[in-house]
């Protein structure tokens, strides 16, 4: 933010400096610093705003808390959300520290049904009022889910999180606002993405391995382009990027954000560089479930960014 009103406060002297010399009224100044920065502010509130609350990492000399899992404040338009709500209650707790007031929010994104994902919905239930707040997920979100013996679903039962708030359940996609989309359910189109199953997952008392039908994402429609923000990919990251561009009918992909659940230089994530590159996607931001080595190896061919707790896009 400061950066951009460098460059409007250089327009404003070189327009004074030239006026100056041309003897021009000094008011004249006043107003177009005021217009300029005017234009500026309008421009700023019109574009999409997502800081990290919870991430695996930390930015050095930034004192924020991290843990193994995804949380996103962001504003759009006049709507403020959360995209998941990370494990415990340090969304919170850096949400204060950032000055980011989560009684605020209108809307919940749930990417999926992990603990890492929705378990902090406990906490936030426990500090504030969640009753006119909507959350919106895929209908699969809230069956119980069983890994190796432990219980790695989310908090609470569908009858539970409609007691609770207003919960809106779709496997199609959700306009939150118009250049804001919940993609729905992300059909498998890559061979490469497909992926094993995780766990055991319950539906209607039935057990079943976990293929996490429910992993979604969201699409901003922005003046580059498609921006993706995806909490692990479970179904994807180019599978997710190809149903963003059909759901939006954009072809441009701008950048992504987010886990890509993707740990070996294997088949998948060569063609998953390679799917990237060539997209020519400028903004690239791999965390939370990408291991170091697939990073390193994407980085051979894509300009990724750093990914920590208290990082802002402004896009």
């Amino acid at each position: 933010m400061s950066t951009v009103f460098v460059n409007e406060n250089k327009k404003i002297f070189n327009f004074m400096k030239y006026n100056t010399e041309a003897g021009a009224d000094a008011i004249t100044f006043v107003d177009f610093a005021i217009s300029i920065r005017y234009n500026h502010f309008k421009k700023e509130c019109d574009r999409m705003k997502l800081t990290v609350l919870v991430d695996n990492h930390t930015y050095i000399d930034q004192y924020y808390l991290g843990e193994p899992a995804v949380s996103y404040y962001i504003e759009e338009g006049d709507s403020k959300l959360l995209f998941d709500m990370g494990y415990s209650d340090i969304l919170i707790s850096n949400a204060n520290k950032m000055g980011i007031l989560l009684e605020k929010i209108d809307t919940i994104i749930l990417s999926h049904g992990h603990n890492d994902h929705a378990r902090g919905l406990k906490f936030l239930k426990e500090e504030y009022d969640l009753s006119e707040k909507t959350l919106i997920a895929h209908p699969g979100c809230f069956d119980k889910k069983n890994y190796e013996g432990e219980d790695i679903g989310a908090p609470f039962s569908v009858e539970e999180i409609s007691a609770m708030l207003r919960l809106k359940l779709s496997k199609e996609p959700v306009f939150i606002t118009p250049r804001l989309v919940f993609l729905g359910e992300i059909p498998m189109k890559n061979d490469f993405e497909e992926i094993p199953s995780i766990g055991v997952v319950t539906k209607d008392g039935k057990s079943m391995p976990d293929s996490l039908t429910e992993d979604t994402a969201l699409a901003y429609i922005g003046e580059q382009g498609l921006f993706i923000i995806t909490g692990c990919s479970h179904r994807g990251i180019c599978n997710i990027a190809e149903h963003a561009k059909q759901v939006c009918g954009v072809q441009k992909i701008s950048g992504v954000l987010g886990g890509f659940h993707l740990f070996e230089n294997n088949e998948r994530l060569t063609r998953t560089k390679e799917y990237f590159k060539d997209q020519q996607i400028r903004y690239f931001y791999p965390c939370h479930c990408v291991s170091l080595k697939a990073k390193i190896e994407m980085g051979k061919d894509l300009n990724i960014g750093e990914v920590g707790v208290g990082m802002q896009i402004i896009l």
